[in-house]
């Protein structure tokens, strides 16, 4: 209450703010034991500085993927004590909602700066392989910080620190955090920037480099990787996104790989401030994700929509602009590709010509904006929501418009501007200032301020709007176009969704007219098994390797009876485009194309 009745009473609380800990000085530690890490259960305990209100902690319901996945249901046995003393009493724990806690204030009267830490435990189980997940087992530890440890939301700016305990002998830390001296332990100003760095502790390899004044670390846990491919090839995206950028916004910076056989829901890679974490089959399969993960460090990361500013761990946060926190990341992991020399300029028209491919395998694309799509990340989850027939990408509609972009600003400035302007421009009015874009008009309004045009038709209708990209015409300042072909593939004639522990899927959709419905297949069939081998992971991958007319057999369970359906595979044609030079280019579409493809202007 901020009212005063008396003298005395404000005395009383003058001297209350004297004596408590201040909570820019307080450092709330964790400790967490990895003993018998073939448990899979992290032992946390929290301790609490002591300060004039209620405790209330909670762990966050996400973190790393825009997917609500409700860390709180891996908790278990929440206990509070007065301290961390032998014998202490124990403290009282009310469970308030899904993810936190009211832990009742053992603190009577007014506070000594020496009264002891509340210390709240628990523990916590992760076994889940990949940079977006926890685990821990026999062979190492990752932690994504967030997952794990909980926080207390009204003193989230408070210094952290986090002590390892049971740590196998063999096992070492890596994390891109200040270490304790002398101690298996981390200190971070705040939760926020302790949730922020990763930490992988097992009996991993590493090595460093540095390159444009800033220096690497490369942490690596797995086979199939050779140091100097790998070396050479961040070497490269990092000299050249630096380069393209101004400077590294960072003195050092980690890439965490893990190398191995990664189910779907296992690759990938996560972007932090100063780190990425990524996993991959091999260290070669991972070097297009580096490109993309890298580049996250000022678009995103630093260059970063208002909407997902301050994180709220409690619920979703809606953004419009993932197509270009995304989707021109992935434009620029192309790039970086080719313009350093990863990428021939074949295979760099190849992965252009393949992202257009895909958006236009999807039906959604006609009713589905890239804005609508960045909306909905966090339906992802759900299997059925990314069938064709009902979402696109906005990482490949993102991709592509950040292209058509790039080559628009080109066209409209005469090679003396790019997409490339506009990410310094960013960095520069948004990243260095501290301040965060309004959405797609934050984007647009730097795009025209630095080509000098307006691009109100491109963003109306092709980032709000659903209308057909006019490929041909976009292309055409580069002298480039767009070639299709017709191609023949097989066709299952059903969608599938969701997957249970034994491997079965269900069947969502069956194509009316198709190969499946004519075996009599419906929806709500659950496949146990195709060609006597449990059901592909993935069924258009799957596909890509059939021939139409194929005869396939399928073991299915209905209404919990078991049958056997078998039938040959359709046959659906499929649009397969390629981009191709103009055989007589102009010469402003030569230097449109040439700095294009080097990252150059006039």
């Amino acid at each position: 209450m901020r009212f005063r009745r008396d003298l005395f009473l404000a005395a009383v609380v003058v001297v209350v703010f004297v004596l408590a800990p201040r909570p820019a000085a307080a450092t709330i530690k964790y400790h967490i034991s990895l003993k018998n890490p073939e448990s899979h259960i992290f032992h946390v305990r929290i301790e609490i500085p002591p300060a004039p209100q209620g405790i209330v902690v909670a762990i966050p319901a996400w973190n790393a993927l825009y997917q609500v996945r409700d860390f709180a249901y891996r908790v278990r046995d929440v206990e509070a004590k007065e301290s961390g003393e032998p014998g202490a009493a124990d403290v009282a724990v009310r469970k308030l909602d899904k993810q936190s806690w009211q832990v009742a204030y053992p603190w009577d009267g007014m506070l000594s700066p020496h009264a002891s830490p509340l210390v709240v435990t628990y523990s916590i189980e992760w076994d889940d392989p990949g940079p977006f997940n926890s685990q821990l087992n026999a062979h190492h530890a990752f932690l994504n910080f967030a997952e794990v440890l909980m926080y207390l939301p009204d003193r989230r700016s408070e210094a952290t620190m986090v002590q390892f305990d049971d740590v196998p002998a063999s096992w070492h830390i890596a994390v891109e955090l200040p270490l304790v001296p002398d101690a298996s332990a981390v200190q971070a100003e705040s939760y926020d920037k302790l949730v922020d760095a990763p930490v992988e502790l097992s009996a991993s390899e590493e090595f460093r480099f540095d390159e444009g004044g800033a220096h690497f670390r490369v942490v690596v846990d797995g086979k199939d990787w050779h140091r100097d491919r790998l070396e050479n090839a961040l070497k490269r995206i990092t000299a050249y996104e630096m380069k393209l950028m101004g400077g590294a916004p960072f003195p050092e910076y980690t890439f965490f790989f893990h190398f191995g056989p990664y189910p779907e829901s296992g690759g990938g890679g996560m972007e932090h401030s100063n780190c990425t974490a990524i996993s991959a089959s091999s260290g070669d399969a991972a070097v297009s994700t580096a490109a993309h993960e890298f580049f996250h460090a000022w678009n995103v990361k630093r260059i970063r929509p208002q909407a997902l500013e301050p994180v709220d761990f409690t619920r979703e946060q809606y953004t419009r602009a993932l197509w270009f926190a995304e989707g021109v990341t992935s434009t620029y992991g192309a790039y970086t590709l080719e313009r350093s020399g990863l990428y021939t300029k074949d295979q760099f028209y190849a992965e252009v010509a393949s992202q257009i491919t895909e958006l236009d395998s999807r039906p959604a694309r006609l009713w589905q904006s890239v804005e609508e799509s960045s909306l909905d990340a966090w339906l992802e989850k759900y299997d059925d929501y990314r069938q064709p027939d009902r979402s696109i990408s906005y990482y490949n509609k993102g991709e592509i418009d950040g292209m058509l972009l790039d080559l628009a600003i080109r066209d409209a400035t005469d090679n003396h501007k790019s997409l490339d302007d506009v990410l310094r421009s960013m960095n520069d009015v948004y990243a260095k200032q501290g301040r965060f874009y309004d959405e797609s008009p934050g984007i647009r309004a730097v795009a025209e301020n630095v080509a000098g045009v307006k691009f109100d038709n491109f963003f109306e209708r092709y980032v709000a709007g659903t209308d057909e990209i006019p490929y041909g015409k976009l292309l055409e300042p580069a002298g480039l176009e767009l070639k299709v072909e017709l191609k023949k593939s097989a066709d299952i004639g059903f969608w599938t969704v969701g997957r249970s522990a034994g491997g079965a899927v269900a069947i969502s959709q069956v194509v009316p007219g198709g190969p499946a419905e004519s075996a009599g297949l419906k929806p709500g069939d659950v496949v146990l098994s195709l060609n006597s081998q449990p059901p592909p992971r993935f069924f258009p991958g799957w596909l890509r390797d059939q021939t139409p007319g194929a005869l396939i057999s399928l073991h299915i369970q209905r209404d919990a009876k078991e049958s056997d359906v078998a039938y040959r595979l359709g046959t659906v044609e499929q649009k397969r485009f390629s981009i191709i030079e103009s055989s007589h280019p102009t010469e402003k579409q030569k230097r449109i194309r040439e700095g294009w493809l080097r990252g150059q202007t006039d």
